[in-house]
Parts: C-alpha cells; structure tokens; sequence
C-alpha cells in the first residue's frame, strides 16, 4: 500500500523533548513503572528521566567511550549499557552503578536486550560474538554465541518467551537456542537486496510474529513468521534511508520506526499503512513507545528526545480511509471560503487592511438588509481586527439571533475571546461545530482566537490537537495555523530581547511550512486574511528570514550562515530575489561580524574535547564563509571520522588534497579515514602515496614525519615473521570451518593475507614506527587460533584423501563423515576458523609427516586455543559418571589429549554439552574434573595445568597403565608428549621395543629410577624395564613413614667417633655414584648390591617361592615364574644373584646447586663398573682399611655433613625395593621379574661401603 494510497498524519510539533545530553542520542529505554526512561548518548553519560515534567533525575557517568546501547529490564530493576569500546556497565533501577566498566568485546556493543524472566543480559557487538551476562553476578555465562566472520551485530532481541534470541547481523538473521547456544535458523532477509544490512528487530507481544528493518539499500520492513521462517505479505515501504531502530507499542498494534531521512513512522500492523509522520531536524537513530502505548520517544542526531502523541486509532476509521473519501474531504475544506459570504470589495478591503473602507461597506450592507447575519458576522470580524470588542460581540449576538450560523458562531467565539471571556467563548465556538460540520475551521478560529487574547501555549496546543487527534484533519491547513502563530511567538520573543526561545519557535515554523510559493496557499485560505489580516503570500519567506536574523541576534552564527543558505538553497526564482534584496544589509552583517577565524578556532577547540557536532558545524560556518584552508577541511575531516561519517570526511580529506597535491598531509589524512572506514586496500594504496610523498620532497619536516611510520615492506616483513613464530606450534594442516576445506599452511597463510583481519593488521601498523609486535602477534594469534578434537577411533573415518579437495559439509552424512561435519560446525559455531582432527588432517601414509606429527601432537594441543572432547557413547542428558565410564577414558592418546590443552569442552553423543555444563572451559567445572580424577588417578593439579617432563615418571606411567592402543607402539607413542621426548617412530617394532626406548630415555635424561619399580614380566629390550605398561598398575612400593621427628630420635645413638666415620665413609662413596645411564640397550644401574648367600626353593601353585639369604641382609621370600639355582662358592657353573638397592641421590639430601660434598680426598672405593671377580674379592671392615676412622677427614668435615651423613643411615635403615639380579656368563647381570614387590631391609651397615657399584643390565 503506498502513501498516495493512504495519506498519513505528518506531525512537527512534539508534546515535549526532553533536553540534556550533548551529543548525538543512540538509545532509549523505558521503565515498566510508567514514570521514568533512560536514554544513552556519544557524550558518555546516560541520562535517565521523569517522563511527566522532563526532569533529569540523574546523569549516569563511568563510560569511557560514546554510548551505543541501552536496556532495562522487564521487572525494572537493572539498567545496562554497552559503549563504542566494546564495555559494558549495569547499574541499579535509580542509575547507580553495579559494575565498573566491563570490556568482553573487541569492538563496539551495538545492542543489549534483557531475558523475558530479567535473569540474563545479551549483548551483541560488531566483533560477530554475543554473550550472555547472569544478572545476580554480571559475570558473562557460558561461551560466546559467534555469528560468523563479517556478521557484525546490529540487533539483539529475546523472544517474549525467551525460547529464541533473534540476532540481525550484517549479512543475515540468526535465530539462537540461548540455552543450548544452538543456531536454529539463519536467513538473509534484507541483506539477500543488494547486501543490505539487517538494521533492527522487534518480536510481537505473542511471538507470533517477527519484524525487522534494513539499511538505506532496502530500507523497508519486513514481517517473519516463526513457525517456518518466511517472509509474511510484502515488504513495508515508506522510507527513504537506513531504519535504524523499530520498536512495537505494548498492545502489538502498532510500530515506530526511525530513520535516516529524519522521520520516525507509526505503522498499524494490521494493515501494515503508515498512519502518521513525525518530522525530526536530523537523522533519528532510536525509538521507544512509552510504558502505556500512548506516546512515541526518537532521538538521534539532534541530541535530544522527541515526545510524541500517538494519534489514536479510532481517531482514523477505516471505513474512511479510501482515496475517494480523502479526495471529497479535501474538496469540503477548500469549499470552506464559501461559508464566508462578503462582498468582493469588502473582502478586498479586509486582505488589504484597509478596516475604515471595509466596515463602510458592511454598514452598509446591513442598512440595506437589517435580516443580513451574514454581514453582522463579517462586521463583527472587522471590529475585532480593529480590538473594538463590544462592538464585535454585539455584531455577533445579533447575526445569531437572527440565524445562527457557523460564522456567526466563530464571531462570537472570537469576540468572548477578546474580552478575555474564554468559557463564553468555548460555549460559542461548541455551537459552531453543532450548526456546521466544518470542523477544521471551527477549531482554527478557535485556536487563533486564543491565541490573539495572549493564551499562546493552549492556541498551539490546540493546533497540534487537531492535527493528531481529529479524522480526516486538513493537515495542510493545521499546519499554516501552527506556524503563523510560531512566528507571531518568535516575533514576540525577538522583540523581547529572547532570541534563543526566538530560534525554537522559527525552526518550528520552517520544519511545518516546505514550498516556498505560498500564491496558492493564500488564495485557498484567504478565510485567514479576512478574519485576521493573515499575510499568508509572504509567510515562507517571513518565517526564514526571521529563523536567520533571530540566529544572528542569539549570537549563533553558524547556525545563522546554515539558516541563511537553507533558505536561499530552497527558495524558488521570485522568492529568493526578494530573499537577495532582504540580505543585501543583514549578510553584510554576517560576514563582516563572522570572525571567520574564531569560528575555526572554536571548531578546534569542539574537536579537542571530542564535541563533534559542534566542531562540524564550526567548520562548515568557516567554509560556507568561504574560509576553505586545508586545515579547516581536514579538521572537519577528523570531526566527521569522529562521528563516523565516513564518506564525507573522505570528500574533506580529498578536498585537502585538492588545495595541496604535492603535500603528504592531505594523504595523510585519507589514509585515516580509509583505515576506520575499513576500506583497508584503498587505506593502504593512499599510505602508498604518502611515501612517494615523503620522497618527493625531502626535508625536515617531512623527514621527521616519514620517521613515524614504517614501510609497507617493514610492516610485512614483521608480520610475515609473526605468522612462521604462530605457526611453527601449529599443526601443518587444518579444516576451514567455514569453507569445509581442508588447507595446508601455505593456503592458511594465503587466506590470511586476503582477509579484512590482515589488511586492518597491515594499515594499522604502518601508522606506527615501533611495528607494536604484541598488536601483531595478537592479531595473527587470533586469526590462526584453531581447535582440536578428542576422541574415539569407531568404524570407519575418513581419511586425508578422502576429503582432500572437497566440501566437508558436502559430503554424505554417515560413519566417521558425520562427526567430522559435526565437529567442524560446533567449532565454527564458537568462533574458530580453523579446526584438525587426527582421522584425516595427517597423511598417514607418509612416514616422515607420520613421525613429525606424533612428536608434535603435545604441543598442537598445548597451543590449540580449544579442545574438544567428544563422548561418542555418553547419551544426550546423562548423569555425573558417565564420563567417567565412557570408552574414551580408556584409549592411550586420550591422555595427552586431555592434559596438554588449557581450554578443553567435553560433548555427548548428539553435540551437546556434558552435564549442560555451559562454562567456557570445563577444566575450571568443579564435577567434571573431580570426575576426571576419580576415573583416571590423576592428581587436581594436573588435571588443570599439567607440565610435560620426566618428574614423577612413575606417577605418570601409573596414568596410563590401564590404556590400550588400537597399534601396539602407541601406548609409547602417545607418551612422547608427556614426557617431553623426541623419538623415532618406528611402527612395526613392536610394543616392548617402543616402550623399552622411551624408558630408556626417561632414565637416562632424567637419572629417575621410579620408572624401574614395577612387578610383572621383564622386557626383551632391557630386563630391568617391563614388557607391558600394565606393570605399572601397582602403586608403587612406599616404605613406612619416616618422620623428622623419628630421624631426630635416631641420630643420637648414633653420634659416636665410629658410626660417624662409618656414615661418612657411606655417605662419600655414594655421592661419587654417577647416574643411571643406558648404552646399547644395557642399563648401568649405581645400586648397593647386596650378595646372595643362600636360596631354598618351596612351590606354590605355579609360581616358585624362594628364601633368600644375602649378606648385610634380613632373611626375605621371593615368589617369580623363574627357576633359581643354589649359589655355590665351589662350583664355578652355579648360577649367582645380587639384591640390589637402585641408588636415589635424593637421599643424601644435597642443597640446590650444592657443590661436591667434600669428601674428595677420600679415597676411591669402587670403579665405575666392577668385573663379577673384582667384585667377590674378601670383604673387609672398614676399621681394619682405617684405623682410627680417617682422623685427617674427620678433621675437615663439618657438622652439617656430618650430620646429613648419619641422616642417610637412618634412610639405609629402613626397609627398601630391591631388585633381584641374575649373574651371567659376560658378567652381565638381568633383572628377575616377579609378579610382587621384593622387600629388604639392612642388617649390618657395615657391610655396605664394599657394596656400592655400578653394574650393567642387560
């Protein structure tokens, strides 16, 4: 339906504004409570009012940057704001401040809504995320809803059962599970109309219905029907640039929309018609309904508030509305002059006014005709022009005494007026409108009436009334009343010295009157002239020139030099001569009291304080009085960036360039402008220029500026570094969730550099000369950032040629293709572009990509900036335990997976959240990790922030005891990462090679022997490491608690000259041991070996158990599947054994860094590696090698060796693992594996100083 087709109401004059911010208003909201609204402002504050008198009831100051967004809740209790910095504050119902400001966006927040029940905040930014906020804790809930790369937001809105979030962003609608964080539905809607953008949004009271708006490229509205998501009936059309706001009244009858094109329209949804107009100065970027319905609330660029009524709809019949009705109602008003019946001449005289001759000619009339009512009415019109009241009343009784008349009527109404008798004059103007159904003139009689007995503000009110209220009102009509009485208020105020509330009522009458040809206008309404003196020829240009002179007498130049070329712009040919002779004196004034440069110097000092407006319309004032300096242009280029206006402050920029081609400041300045209007290769090009600026003419200004930036080359060159630094952590190739493409590294950096996210790097940092490196390496951190997946090998899974090439979400849906496209989506979804998986982001058929990867797998989930772990056999809306229970608890990789990565999320088997648990990173949720830590054995701390490293080997090897690997090498593979080793993957060698080697390395980096103690069957690659991982099932044996209480105790029975002498004789040959160290499979293990004297054999089942007799030894039992033999002195063929103690350096207790024990001079007591005949050589007693207990040694210790050195006897007191060592015929030795932990326990200390070696294992 088009306006021709149903005119609407267009209304200028508000109920009330409400005036108070100083720059441009961006948001309004209103309290449920009917009495109070806050609105949101580029000045920084937030103002929030009483609607009834205008008063401010408090400004709302903590933001740093301009206001955006602005909600209050449903219960009224929380008001929250979001700024063009990306922060965020809530504040209390009386505007106190609950929160300092909160920065969880990159960039600006466009839109705030709150959840039907007031329980959560959205948030939607131009950074393509949403968040949600718990409003008992302003903290932010859960993940982040991501719309997408380029969806910024524009609009956030919660349906009115809270089931959907409705978000429009740049390039579609999203409608969101805010629950479940599940994009449900997304379509173009105005962006499918030359790329429009999604402006705003508004649900129906029942949520049957959603409405949104466009941009200036289809600035229409459209309807959506949720139950299937289409477009209802056709596109709503009306306005003429970008709809930035909609807002439905709280009946769902009714829409306001606010544009660009300074309007804000009021839509009657049931026949989508607009129903009436409301003209604001400027664009209008906010709208609201008040609390009941009744009025409308705008603002915008104008910096403040509009109050409007909202005509009501019975007001507006339907039935009334056709073209034809219109037509045959306007035809009635213009056929009201008729009513008027005098004489040419008379009428004539009455528009000339010349009175006397006018009412000459009425007396004479009525001395012809004493029944003439006629001309006792006109008569009585003339006494009142002539403020003859009583001879104007009684004109009027008597015209109505003889027939009552419409004019008889408004005569007496307008003489009643006159002697200030308003009740008499509302009786007759009453009966006017009962004798004729001409209302609008009744009313504007009734209104002017008013006004010339001084009641100003009830005639313009009155006025205004019939505009809105009345069906059918002649609006044309409506509004040359309005502003002629405007003008006639403003000349008062002129000349009552008030020139500001002049100004007000002059832009009122200039926003009312449009053509400047006002001929016919006058000859339609000549009624006004003959009952008033109305000079409505000449009312266009009066109200113009009064509009400028009242600017120049309030001392507002600018806006004078604006009123003037407004004026002379719009004005027709005969119009602006009379306009050019009018100005000849008063633009004389103008520009010779200009003061051109104070207007440039006041433009200067706006921009300073960021008061853009201002400075915008200082600077123009200089240039329209043509003071065009480049300084000028560029400045108001930088005032319009500041605002935002982009493609003008570029035509200021280039306007710069245009004065002054050769200089590098006008590209300078372009280069700016580009840059924030993220136009970032013509930002870049014009940068370009610049340079060959710089070169083209050197000198010292020039070269002390050029110091300020970097080439583009400089630039490149650092991030390109950055990139190789990002990437060298990264895996080789990852998906592209969004294209579904699998990219290697030289395609990721490609994309890299064709995207927005580059060039903004790129132009940025050539603004700067230090390259910001921590800028760039956030910014490429952030692009590249990537997610992982855990999970379970099941079936079939696609592999790298099985996608290579191709769409991921094109592929058929089954197996292992399903939860690729599953996983891909879910990444996408929480905002990451890249994504790898193990199944097809590796070529498993190549070797060296192969060993590459399983060596750097630690560290890609180390660095991924998400894990996710997927559940496969965890239904949907399971209990706490079934992670615990689930599959993927079991698999060797798994544990790395889990413990390198800082963020991880666990997923059922449909994609949704384990437990609901919405927190962003489930290693910070409580149950699920001491639900990790039950089910696998790994200590809080780990669970959280594990360090890979060889600490705690046998700790970690107890981890991963209980895994299987689908390839037998992988249960030593997987381990690689957390043990921080770089081996060779050699598949095909077998599980006890593969695990031997990484043992081997353990022990041999490290000198840890923990990784020695397990029980089960030994391992062909070393008998003293174990041929399964699953020998480390068995915690590991404890000796009893040694307390430093109990080593207090013990020390002083042994403080005599000869134990002391024996515990450093101990202590010193130990702590010449060397650690631990592997050659050629062969181990050579520092140990206290302890010689086996004696062993008898009794069975059990089908184990051996074996008493064992061993000097310096308690008596112990042994239970192995091996045979031992009697050790015999005499048989050189019988087989020997040694217990072993594997030496652990811990025990001599050394400070950190400590230097050597200084017992060097001490003689050696044992090579490194002793022959089985060097070693069964007599034992001796130490006082038999010393006598007297080395009294030169004992001289120069000290007494805190002394005393760690009898700390150790303690220690070698105490019951220890041993080992149980075969001889062998090189003079090897290999380890005896046994099913159960072999406990010894020293019985003669004296025995040990003989018994300290280093022996080798095979």
């Amino acid at each position: 339906m088009t306006e021709a087709e149903y005119p609407a109401i267009r209304i200028t004059t508000t109920s009330q504004t409400f005036k108070g911010h100083e720059d441009t208003l961006f948001a309004v909201a209103v309290f449920p409570d009917r009495r109070r609204m806050v609105t949101a402002s580029y000045d920084k504050t937030l103002c929030l009012w009483d609607l009834d008198d205008g008063v401010v009831l408090k400004i709302m100051e903590g933001h740093r940057f301009g206001i955006r967004a602005v909600a209050v809740s449903r219960d009224g209790k929380w008001i929250a704001s979001g700024d063009f910095g990306g922060e965020l504050i809530a504040w209390n119902k009386d505007g106190e401040s609950l929160t300092q400001p909160i920065r969880v966006h990159s960039k600006q927040i466009w839109s705030l809504d709150f959840s039907p029940d007031s329980t959560l905040l959205a948030s939607g930014s131009v950074d393509t995320t949403a968040e949600l906020w718990n409003t008992q804790t302003w903290q932010v809930q859960g993940y982040p809803i991501n719309c997408g790369p380029g969806a910024e937001i524009r609009c956030i809105r919660y349906s009115p059962s809270g089931e959907y979030l409705a978000i429009a962003t740049t390039i579609n609608i999203q409608i969101w599970n805010p629950g479940k964080r599940e994009c449900i539905k997304k379509f173009q809607d105005h962006s499918a109309l030359n790329g429009a953008y999604n402006m705003s949004l508004a649900w129906t009271p029942d949520g049957k219905q959603l409405v949104s708006a466009g941009d200036e490229c289809d600035p229409t509205i459209r309807i959506w029907d949720p139950s299937t998501w289409m477009q209802v009936g056709e596109r709503w059309k009306g306005h003429t640039d970008f709809v930035f706001m909609i807002a439905l009244n709280p009946a769902g009858t009714l829409l306001a929309s606010a544009s660009g094109d300074q309007q804000v329209r009021l839509w009657r949804l049931s026949d989508r018609r607009t129903i009436a107009i409301f003209k604001h100065p400027n664009q209008v970027f906010c709208v609201n309904f008040s609390a009941d319905g009744k009025h409308v609330l705008s603002g915008g660029r104008d910096d403040i508030i509009s109050k409007w009524a909202v005509p009501l709809l019975g007001d507006v019949p339907e039935d009334q509305l056709s073209n034809d009705a219109l037509r045959e109602d306007t035809l009635k008003e213009h056929a009201a002059n008729l009513i008027l019946v005098i004489n040419t001449t008379a009428r004539d005289a009455c528009i000339s006014g010349d009175l006397p001759t006018a009412a000459r000619l009425l007396t004479q009339d009525i001395n012809a005709d004493r029944n003439n009512y006629n001309s006792y009415a006109n008569r009585s019109f003339v006494m009142a022009r002539k403020a003859d009241w009583d001879r104007a009343l009684d004109d009027a009784l008597k015209s109505i005494s003889i027939q009552s008349s419409l004019m008889g009527c408004i005569s007496k109404g307008i003489a009643h007026c006159g002697k200030r008798q308003f009740q008499d004059a509302m009786k007759a103007f009453d009966l006017a409108f009962i004798v004729s159904c001409t209302r609008y003139l009744r009313d504007s009689c009734q209104a002017i009436a008013l006004f010339n007995a001084d009641q100003h503000d009830e005639a313009i009110l009155r006025v205004q009334e019939l505009a809105t209220t009345r069906p059918n009102a002649n609006f044309l009509a409506c509004g040359i009343v309005e502003a002629y009485l405007h003008v006639q208020v403003g000349m008062n105020a002129l000349n009552d010295a008030h020139h500001n509330e002049a100004t007000g009522h002059f832009t009122a009458a200039v926003n009312i009157i449009g053509i400047p040809s006002m001929s016919d206008i006058h000859s339609t309404y000549d009624v006004f002239a003959v009952l008033f003196g109305w000079d409505l020829k000449s009312l266009w240009r009066t109200v113009h020139q009064n509009w400028c002179h009242a600017f120049l007498r309030a001392g507002r130049l600018p806006e004078a030099i604006k009123a003037y070329r407004y004026m002379m712009d719009r004005a027709d040919e005969a119009t602006k001569a009379c306009c050019l002779d009018w100005s000849t004196g008063k633009s004389f004034v103008l520009y010779t009291t200009a003061g051109v440069t104070d207007l440039a110097a006041s433009g200067d000092d706006a921009l300073a304080v960021g008061h853009y407006d201002r400075a915008i319309e200082l600077y123009s004032a200089a240039i329209d009085l043509d003071f065009a300096t480049n300084t000028v242009f560029a400045n108001r280029s930088k005032a319009r960036s500041g605002k935002m206006l982009w493609d003008v402050a570029l035509l200021d920029a280039e306007k710069v360039i245009e004065l002054n081609p050769s200089s590098y400041f006008g590209y300078q300045l372009k280069h700016a402008v580009l840059h924030d209007a993220h136009r970032y290769d013509e930002a870049i090009d014009t940068f370009k220029t610049m340079v060959s600026k710089f070169e083209s003419a050197p000198n010292t200004e020039t070269t002390n500026v050029r110091q300020q930036y970097v080439s583009p080359s400089e630039a490149e060159g650092a991030i390109q570094e950055t990139i190789k630094g990002q990437l060298d952590d990264a895996p080789h190739r990852l998906l592209n969730t969004s294209t579904g493409r699998l990219c290697n590294r030289e395609v990721q950096i490609k994309a890299f550099k064709m995207s927005t996210e580059y060039k903004e790097l790129l132009s940025s940092t050539l603004k700067h000369a230090d390259l910001q490196m921590e800028r760039i390496q956030d910014a490429v951190a952030m692009y590249f950032r990537y997610a992982m997946l855990s999970h379970r090998w099941e079936g079939t899974e696609p592999s790298l040629h099985d996608i290579q090439g191709k769409v991921v979400y094109e592929l058929d849906p089954v197996g292992g293709i399903a939860k690729l496209q599953s996983f891909c989506e879910t990444t996408r979804g929480k905002g990451y572009r890249w994504a790898w998986i193990d199944t097809c982001c590796i070529d498993q058929t190549n070797n060296v990509e192969l060993q590459q990867s399983v060596n750097s797998m630690f560290i890609w989930y180390r660095h991924s900036a998400l894990t996710i772990i997927y559940l496969s056999d965890v239904p949907p809306s399971s209990q706490p335990g079934a992670l615990a229970s689930s599959a993927w608890n079991t698999r060797g990789w798994t544990v790395q997976e889990f413990l390198a990565p800082r963020f991880v999320l666990f997923y059922q088997k449909d994609w949704s959240l384990y437990l609901d648990d919405r927190s962003p990173n489930h290693k910070d949720s409580l149950a699920i990790m001491q639900e990790m830590g039950n089910a696998t054995g790994i200590n809080a701390q780990a669970l959280v922030a594990f360090s890979p490293g060889m600490r705690d080997a046998r700790e970690k090897l107890q981890w991963v005891s209980a895994r299987v690997t689908t390839w037998q090498e992988d249960i030593a593979y997987s381990l690689f990462g957390i043990f921080g080793v770089n081996l060779p993957v050699i598949y095909g060698e077998k599980k006890q090679r593969a695990l031997g080697r990484l043992l081997q390395e353990i022990v041999a980096q490290s000198g840890d022997i923990s990784a020695l103690d397990w029980v089960g069957q030994s391992s062909e690659f070393n008998s003293c490491l174990p041929a399964d991982i699953t020998s480390y099932k068995a915690p590991p044996y404890t000796p009893p608690s040694l307390s430093e209480h109990d080593i207090q105790l013990s020390i002083p029975s042994l403080r005599h000259a000869m134990a002391v002498d024996l515990a450093l004789e101990i202590y010193a040959q130990l702590d010449k041991l060397s650690a631990p160290r592997f050659a050629n499979c062969r181990l050579h293990l520092p140990c206290i070996a302890f010689r086996v004297i004696a062993v008898k054999q009794s069975r059990a089942e089908d184990q051996e158990t074996y008493e064992i007799k061993a000097e310096g030894l308690h008596d112990l039992l042994i239970t192995t599947k091996d045979k031992l033999n009697q050790p015999s002195s005499t048989r050189r063929t019988m087989q020997s054994f040694l217990l072993v103690r594997p030496w652990n350096r811990d025990l001599l207790e050394l400070p950190d860094l400590a230097e050597p024990s200084g017992l060097a001079e001490l003689p050696d007591v044992a090579d490194d590696t002793q022959s089985e005949e060097v070693y069964w050589s007599a034992p001796g007693s130490p006082l038999q090698n010393s006598p007297g207990g080395f009294p030169e040694a004992q001289e120069s210790v000290d007494l805190e060796l002394s005393d760690r050195a009898l700390r150790l006897i303690v220690h070698l007191e105490q019951p220890f693992g041993a080992f149980l060592l075969a001889h062998q015929r090189g003079g090897e030795y290999k380890r005896v594996a046994s099913d159960h932990d072999i406990i010894a326990q020293v019985k003669d200390l004296s025995s040990i100083p003989d018994m300290v070696k280093t022996l080798e294992i095979l």
